[in-house]
């Protein structure tokens, strides 16, 4: 890792790290102050960082990061008061969204399909087609290396640290879906970052709702298997050129 690019991450890897700097009687009124410093936070993480990390980690696969990042979003809720670790996982939530979560993606699947037959035929399921092995790979270490750890990130950990700033609602779903979209930029590509922001208001909406990481989860990650599986994995991972 070059030394910028380690600075980078250093610098996001405190800032997740970093406790509230208020006592917790304190948290359910926050200053203006508070509240300024936390949204100047939000800036600097999820998008100053983010554009960095786009220009001085070129190439570099965003995973290894993606990992310890989620983990130290873990440490950070369980450090904090007034969080219910249950959210992490939340199982019981997933049986009564699962009809919805599925209806939903088979109208994606069958816009998706529609879409890359017309426009880029010739990628049509090349993944699959072209190279099983990976595509089964992907499918499989996808979900767990990297949908995991967004969604500890970019749904736990940001509505938890920026509830103060963006409150529980509308203004929290949006919120984390610019920060999930924008983050996208490192693939160079606008596809890539316009797909993720619309699926970061369906992801943040689902969490809202469900208080489940492990539904938001199993969406995600069917949405992002769906990519890679019609022939659009490369807008999202590898970019557009």
């Amino acid at each position: 890792m070059s030394e910028p690019c380690a600075g980078v991450f250093a610098g996001t890897l405190e800032l997740v790290l970093t406790d509230d700097a208020m006592p917790v009687a304190h948290r359910d009124s926050p200053s203006a102050a508070y509240r300024a410093y936390l949204a100047l936070e939000f800036l600097a993480l999820f998008f100053g960082i983010i554009a960095a990390f786009a220009v001085l980690a070129d190439g570099v696969s965003p995973v290894p990061f993606l990992v310890v990042l989620g983990i130290a979003s873990v440490v950070y809720l369980l450090r904090v008061g007034e969080f219910d670790r249950r959210d992490l996982w939340r199982a019981s939530a997933v049986r009564a969204r699962l009809l919805s979560i599925l209806g939903l993606w088979a109208a994606a699947c069958v816009v998706a399909v529609a879409g890359v037959a017309v426009f880029l035929p010739g990628d049509l399921f090349s993944l699959p087609r072209g190279e099983p092995v990976l595509w089964a790979i992907i499918a499989v270490g996808y979900p767990v290396l990297s949908v995991y750890p967004q969604e500890l990130i970019f749904r736990a950990f940001l509505f938890r640290r920026y509830r103060p700033v963006f409150g529980s609602g509308a203004g929290m779903i949006l919120a984390s879906a610019a920060a999930f979209g924008f983050a996208h930029i490192i693939f160079g590509n606008l596809f890539a970052v316009l797909a993720t922001t619309a699926g970061g208001l369906l992801f943040a909406w689902r969490y809202a709702r469900s208080r489940s990481l492990l539904a938001v989860s199993i969406e995600h990650g069917l949405y992002g298997v769906l990519l890679f599986t019609v022939g659009l994995g490369r807008f999202v991972y590898h970019g557009a050129g």
